[in-house]
């Protein structure tokens, strides 16, 4: 079964809550030391130990991707294509088709590119 994961900042909360919750029930039922315990072990272990390590925390899942970086991508075709290539959801085959297929695209409607071709990297590559 694999951990569950939450967003930085909800993590932290979730920790700070149950630090408080469990410190404030063990003072009204007198449990002794589990309540300092809880509270040392949340606010001055767990809580910093999520800061510091971040993302590479088992229960830190990736970051949300923010309205502008979603938006970029939205706009620029060959960007989201390089990022869905990039995240394995497409192969190497279908990358080049897709590739080919934008650049042909782009020739067709006036775009202009300020790198060589694909036809021309082709070429310096078999150079």
């Amino acid at each position: 079964m694999a951990l569950p994961t939450f967003e930085k900042k909800r993590l932290i909360g979730l920790i700070a809550i149950l630090s408080f919750g469990v410190t404030s029930l063990s003072a009204v039922l007198s449990f002794g030391v589990l309540g300092p315990a809880a509270f040392i072990l949340g606010f001055f272990v767990l809580i910093p130990l999520v800061v510091l390590l971040g993302d590479d925390f088992p229960l830190v899942g990736a970051e949300e991707p923010t309205e502008e970086s979603v938006s970029a991508a939205k706009d620029d075709p060959l960007a989201t294509l390089r990022e869905r290539y990039a995240t394995g959801e497409i192969g190497e085959e279908e990358f080049e088709r897709k590739l080919d297929r934008l650049l042909e695209t782009e020739e067709l409607t006036g775009g202009v590119e300020d790198g060589p071709t694909r036809d021309q990297e082709r070429e310096l590559e078999f150079d």
